[in-house]
């Protein structure tokens, strides 16, 4: 028991003795790092006081050297300003003396003036006189003289232009004949059509003679339902197995005579079957019709017609103008247009499609009234709005004024394309005689000197007496013939009347 005590004793000394030490370790551990921190801040404030006077002297050098520079600077503006002072001096200098020479030349030129107008004053009294000797010594005054002058120029200058116009025009027509003939020649060349000349009348081949009288039928009931139906008339006469069918619509005429060769090949001839024949007939011809418009379109070149249009223009295969087929006569105006538009270098697909549609206006002209160029053109302003085509159409024929290239072309290879050999057929006296009825309507009123039908009687050009006919007559005249004209005479689409006056003053230099 005192053993542990006096050990807990002795440990408890050892703890205190070492708390002790550690106390005064600690201590003497305190007191050297507060001597060596003040050490440090004593070095630290020593070398913080050096740099300070270090930066102080530096700053001090500095503001020696700004000091100086700006003085150098102020030196240098104050002696700029003394040279540029001394600058503006002398030029006030040169502009004070040249002021005061201006002035001088101004005091001599005011004199020279006063000189000058003397001087002239002078002039002008010399001229005067002798101005006034002249109008004595010629009879007439400056002005008369001036005016004469002025005339004798004037007509020497007119002279000489309508001369050099004259030869100017004798020219340009030659080489425009010559490029012309060479054009149309080329054209002509490459265009190789069929000649074509169709009859205007249909004629029906039966199998025998009996058949007239079952197309007849009973009391003509047959007959009748058949023209009933067809709008045709059919002519049954003694010409042997022969039946024509007379209409003035050969669109008409090509239904009765499908619905007929139907009828004949079938047998039963009664007015129901004829009905019915005639309605089937009707379709096929609106499906022929249909496939030769197209198949004329393709042929020419011509896309994105309107399907009316198209179908109009089936229509002409079935229409002949002097024999000549309407549609194909359309194709080869086509292919002319073409090739014209192609030699001057015009727009080559719109003279195909007007070329094409040129007479697209013979489908209807007997249905509407007017000349079937005008009738065509409107046709196309509605169905395909190609002003251009319309426009070179309404002037193929001149019923409308021949403006446009186009139109030139137009009308230039429908005159190829008609006039041609073998194009069409007509009768020469009948031909004869309508041309001599123009003539003599036109040579019968009082003051004609001459007339002459041209362009196949579509137009009359007269001569009339200048000495007996004045303009305000020639305007009377001309409405007075077309008056008659169209009173006496019997003739398809328009006349053009066109009535002429000249006067001509001969002379002869000997």
């Amino acid at each position: 028991m005192t053993v542990s005590i006096i050990y807990i004793l002795l440990v408890g000394l050892v703890f205190v003795v070492g708390a002790l030490l550690g106390y005064f370790a600690r201590q003497l551990l305190a007191i050297q790092q507060l001597r060596s921190a003040q050490n440090e801040a004593k070095r630290l404030l020593e070398e913080a006081t050096a740099k300070h006077e270090e930066m102080l002297l530096k700053a001090r050098e500095e503001a020696v050297k700004v000091r100086a520079a700006a003085e150098a600077d102020s030196r240098e503006r104050r002696y700029e300003l003394q040279r540029l002072e001394k600058r503006f001096a002398q030029k006030d200098e040169k502009l004070e003396r040249k002021l005061e020479s201006l002035e001088r030349r101004e005091r001599g030129l005011a004199t020279r003036e006063k000189e000058t107008e003397a001087i002239k004053a002078q002039l002008e009294e010399v001229r005067s006189k002798q101005q006034h000797q002249l109008e004595l010594i010629s009879g007439m005054s400056s002005d008369e003289a001036k005016q004469q002058l002025l005339q004798a120029v004037e007509e020497e200058i007119r002279q000489e232009a309508s001369r050099r116009i004259r030869e100017w025009e004798a020219r340009i027509k030659d080489e425009i004949d010559d490029k012309a003939r060479e054009i149309l020649a080329t054209t002509i060349q490459r265009c190789a059509t069929d000649v074509v000349s169709e009859a205007t009348v249909s004629v029906v081949p039966l199998p025998n003679d009996e058949m007239k009288g079952r197309l007849i039928g009973r009391e003509g009931r047959n007959i009748r339902a058949l023209e009933q139906a067809t709008g045709v008339d059919l002519i049954i006469d003694d010409t042997p197995e022969t039946v024509t069918i007379s209409s003035f619509d050969p669109l008409r005429r090509e239904v009765a005579r499908v619905a007929l060769n139907n009828l004949i090949l079938d047998g039963r001839i009664h007015p129901a079957r004829i009905e019915e024949v005639v309605a089937k007939a009707k379709s096929e011809v609106e499906a022929i019709v249909r496939k030769e418009g197209e198949r004329a379109a393709y042929e020419a070149g011509v896309q994105g017609l309107h399907l009316e249009l198209i179908r109009l223009l089936g229509k002409l295969k079935f229409r002949t103008s002097y024999g000549q087929n309407v549609l194909t006569h359309s194709l080869e105006v086509a292919h002319l247009a073409g090739m014209l538009a192609a030699e001057i270098g015009a727009d080559v697909t719109l003279a195909k499609k007007a070329g094409l549609l040129h007479d697209i206006g013979k489908a209807v002209d007997h249905e509407i009234e007017g000349p079937h160029a005008l009738i065509g053109a409107d046709l196309v302003r509605q169905w395909d709005k190609s002003a251009e085509v319309a426009q070179a159409m309404a002037e193929h024929h001149g019923e409308a004024t021949t403006t446009s290239a186009l139109g030139f072309i137009i009308a230039t290879a429908d005159a190829i394309s008609g006039s041609r050999l073998g194009a069409r057929r007509e009768s020469l006296e009948h031909y004869l005689k309508r041309i001599e009825a123009l003539e003599s309507v036109a040579n019968s009123f009082t003051g004609v000197e001459k007339a002459f039908a041209i362009q196949a009687g579509r137009e009359v050009r007269i001569l009339v007496k200048p000495e007996e006919v004045d303009d305000l007559g020639a305007m009377r005249l001309a409405r007075d013939i077309v008056k008659k004209i169209e009173d006496s005479l019997e003739y398809p689409g328009q006349i053009k009347v066109t009535v002429m006056r000249e006067t001509r003053t001969v002379d002869y230099a000997k």
